[in-house]
């Protein structure tokens, strides 16, 4: 049976400090901060071996 290609939600807190430099960092790179999330989650898999790049 392939593997479906699903996104999945979950809640996530972070201290103000925080979200300010994720809104920053987004807005530097022209992303949401959710979609700068899933990159840094990403890069961070890639870079351990953890997934592979497509």
């Amino acid at each position: 049976m392939p593997k479906e290609n699903t996104t999945k939600s979950f809640v996530l807190r972070v201290d103000s400090e925080t979200w300010e430099a994720l809104e920053k960092w987004a807005a530097d790179e022209f992303r949401s901060v959710n979609g700068q999330l899933q990159w840094i989650i990403a890069e961070a898999l890639r870079k351990s071996g953890r997934k592979k790049k497509k």
